[in-house]
């Protein structure tokens, strides 16, 4: 939905703005993740949007799903390089929220310290 297909902002708002798509980022920033920690994480998702948010950003190249053969099965997701890179932009966000907004850190940031190894 792109206004410019060509142009690297509309592009990159494409991806990274739909809804929970940023919140999935920072929760991945810690690691790897199981579906269910994930859901848990954020509060109000359904399991069906959370799965289809997850197949989309694998489609993009900035979510891996690990599967692991093992009984039941375990599935894993983690950022890939391209999902690192993202952290920055969730860090400035974190700071806009702090200087302009009054806002204090959530209760889980993992990305503050992921960014700036990132950077």
């Amino acid at each position: 939905m792109a206004v410019d297909p060509t142009c690297p902002v509309c592009r990159t708002a494409d991806i990274v703005c739909g809804k929970w798509t940023l919140l999935l980022v920072r929760d991945l920033a810690e690691g790897n993740t199981r579906f269910g920690e994930l859901e848990r994480s954020l509060t109000g998702i359904s399991p069906r949007t959370l799965s289809l948010r997850l197949r989309a950003l694998e489609e993009e190249g900035i979510v891996e799903r690990r599967t692991y053969p093992e009984v039941p099965p375990r599935v894993e997701y983690a950022l890939t390089e391209k999902g690192r890179a993202l952290l920055p932009i969730i860090e400035g966000m974190r700071a806009y929220g702090q200087r302009w907004l009054g806002l204090e850190d959530c209760a889980s940031d993992p990305v503050a310290a992921t960014a700036a190894s990132v950077a």
